[in-house]
């Protein structure tokens, strides 16, 4: 009896010691995928500035 007890522990504690245990080589980690959003400007933004330039250009020459 004391060595089918001491069988049913030591199975007992041999099947919980490789639960969590796992295959070095199987394990594959993916890179994770990072998705960047872009900054959306208006279309009047980027005319605005060359257009602003564009007339203190011809106001300094008007003057001139």
């Amino acid at each position: 009896m004391k060595k089918l007890a001491l069988a049913a522990a030591l199975s007992a504690a041999a099947s919980t010691a490789f639960a969590g245990s796992y295959a070095k080589d199987d394990v594959i980690i993916e890179a994770p995928v990072i998705v960047e959003e872009t900054a959306q400007a208006s279309s009047s933004a980027g005319i605005i500035v060359p257009l602003i330039l564009l007339a203190v250009v011809i106001a300094v020459a008007a003057s001139e």
